[in-house]
């Protein structure tokens, strides 16, 4: 197994690096989201970025940009978003990334009105980005959302999409999956569901009532229950802890909880 850490996109990423470094972790997971880590910016850091992360053997994961809706309801932003993601696939492909983390756009406002309508926008923009991916060399793989969002939230939420993308993976975010359901039963069911389909695991606790992203062990995620499901279908790929916390030492214990975990499951 492979354990990674995100950068704070609002500070420099070669800073974000080096501090990530540190910590020990095997690999970045670069989310490409403003100020510090638009696809422009890190495009002007691009060669020192590369040198930093082939002097430290450290691999890279890039998360597309989150904050951007792909299935927006007004036509200029749907094109203005997908454009976002598509330079930041280019730019992911180009930063020798092993795979590419897909935030669905949330369906909110006005959207929950026309339900039908805004998942067709979504499903026409996934199509044009599984497309570039598959140009560019890169695996997608699409994360789960939380209930709050009305977008792929459920396993069965996923059928028409594999179906119709087979090329693409998943990415299970236990925090997401954690909300509203406080069995795990879920998350469970995604990996009984798509056990040849994950291919990505954010980690990240909560209280079963808001994305908190909490340090593993201070929310209510029975983890030691994910893992040994996770083992049982024979994962063993990329965990990136998505703590969001200022004090980064919850990260390294974090990481050190999950992989003492999985070596004892």
């Amino acid at each position: 197994m492979l354990y990674g850490a995100m950068n704070f996109p609002v500070k420099p990423i070669l800073d974000e690096l080096e501090a990530i470094l540190k910590l020990g972790f095997d690999y970045l997971e670069l989310t490409m989201d403003a100020p510090q880590a638009h696809y422009r910016v890190i495009r002007e850091v691009k060669d020192d970025l590369l040198q930093a992360l082939e002097r430290s053997n450290m691999r890279l994961i890039c998360h597309l940009p989150t904050f951007v809706s792909t299935a927006d309801l007004t036509e200029s932003l749907r094109e203005t978003s997908l454009n976002e993601v598509i330079e930041s696939l280019v730019l992911a492909a180009e930063l020798g990334a092993m795979k590419a983390v897909l935030h669905p756009s949330p369906h909110r406002g006005l959207s929950v009105f026309v339900i039908d309508h805004v998942r067709q926008y979504a499903l026409r923009s996934l199509e044009t980005i599984v497309d570039k991916a598959d140009q560019v060399g890169l695996t997608l793989c699409l994360e789960n959302m939380f209930p709050q969002s009305n977008s792929l939230v459920n396993p069965e939420d996923f059928d028409e999409v594999f179906k119709r993308f087979p090329g693409i993976r998943m990415t299970l975010d236990t925090g997401h999956a954690h909300i509203g359901d406080e069995t795990e039963g879920r998350a469970l069911a995604f990996i009984e569901r798509f056990a040849d389909r994950i291919y990505h695991v954010h980690a990240n606790d909560n209280l079963g009532k808001e994305d908190n992203h909490l340090p593993i062990g201070a929310g209510t995620i029975d983890f030691p229950k994910i893992i040994k499901a996770l083992k049982a279908v024979g994962y063993d790929e990329t965990i990136t802890l998505e703590i969001f916390s200022r004090d980064r030492d919850y990260l390294r214990i974090s990481r050190d909880k999950l992989a003492d975990m999985v070596s004892s499951t």
